[in-house]
């Protein structure tokens, strides 16, 4: 978590932002941050991170078509120092996953104090914002980051028709009236760019869940339309996915690249459907195989020592992970992978 001093540095740079910048990852996580900060002004512009979770060179193009005063930088892993030292901008990184060592940059990840923490960033973009009117985007962001929200209580009493009743997490994310809502905030980030920009700027102006999952305005009305439309496509590869489930310790589903990407979300739906089963669910995208593992158990270790001699890179929390590895590799990870599993 944040420190006070922290939360009220980080408002008052807010708060003081004239054009703010924000780079966001691509998933519900990410959204979510970018919401909760960007609704307490309603300045600035955001730009998500989709092609890969590293903000770098390629990015800085935005930086100079926008011309921000500051820059903020949510839920991504990786900020190349060429970029830190280009943009020549302050920039305010808010993050969660292993940490790194930058200069320049004003650095907030829990796990620089606390190896082990595991504080997704819509919680500490929560700490920030404290808008009773954006409680429900808290609870979606930390529970698509496969969370338990340490304020659950408060939100079940808040939004009983989101969360019903007191249950575990997987239950929570997949069985509770919330689930729909998780769905969407990862699902609206997919397809072509104008969609996308169109539902994100659409959320920015919701105020409430009931609102979309009702579908009680015009806005509402768009985002969940195209919300069916794209869970039909998920639930067809989820169908197809199932199908993949053998004896095998390892259940993998490799899809191709011109379908919609929906990996992540197929790893963390089948793996509490098959929870003794470590995940991988991969595609095929420009000679690399961009993968999601998952599991109810340990893997991050597992994959460290795998990719040792692979061309390509992995890496993330405990029990979830991503990693890109090189197509001609790909048959010696996936037996490295399994024999680090035995």
């Amino acid at each position: 978590m944040l420190t006070e001093k922290q939360v009220n540095f980080i408002r008052e740079e807010l708060a003081t932002a004239k054009n703010p910048l924000f780079f966001y990852d691509d998933d519900a996580d990410g959204l979510s941050a970018f919401l909760l900060l960007y609704r307490i002004h309603r300045e600035g512009k955001g730009v998500i991170l989709k092609t890969s979770p590293k903000l770098d060179m390629r990015l800085f193009r935005k930086v100079e078509e926008l011309n921000p005063d500051k820059i903020f930088v949510l839920d991504v892993p990786i900020i190349d120092q060429e970029f830190i030292d280009a943009v020549k901008r302050p920039i305010f990184w808010i993050d969660h996953h292993q940490p790194l060592q930058r200069e320049n940059v004003h650095y907030f990840n829990p796990r620089i104090d606390n190896p082990d923490a595991y504080i997704p960033t819509t919680r500490m973009a929560w700490q920030i914002s404290q808008r009773e009117e954006d409680f429900w985007i808290a609870g979606i962001g930390v529970l698509g980051d496969y969370s338990m929200p340490d304020f659950m209580d408060k939100y079940r009493k808040a939004y009983p028709q989101l969360v019903q009743k007191k249950t575990t997490l997987p239950k929570t994310i997949f069985k509770q009236p919330i689930s729909v809502l998780i769905k969407m905030f990862f699902f609206f980030l997919k397809g072509p760019t104008s969609d996308v920009r169109k539902s994100v700027s659409i959320i920015t102006k919701i105020k409430s869940p009931d609102e979309i999952l009702q579908q009680q305005t015009s806005k509402g009305r768009y985002l969940f339309k195209r919300f069916e439309k794209l869970n039909e496509k998920y639930m067809e590869l989820l169908k197809q996915a199932k199908k993949c489930a053998t004896r095998s310790k390892i259940l993998l589903f490799n899809y191709t690249e011109n379908q919609w990407s929906f990996t992540a979300n197929l790893a963390n739906e089948l793996t509490v459907m098959y929870p003794k089963k470590a995940v991988i669910i991969s595609r095929n995208k420009s000679g690399e195989m961009k993968c999601s593992l998952r599991a109810q158990f340990p893997i991050s270790k597992a994959l460290e020592r795998a990719l040792v001699g692979i061309e390509g890179y992995g890496g993330g929390h405990e029990n979830a992970c991503g990693a890109v590895i090189k197509e001609e590799d790909w048959k010696r990870f996936l037996e490295q992978f399994k024999k680090e599993l035995s």
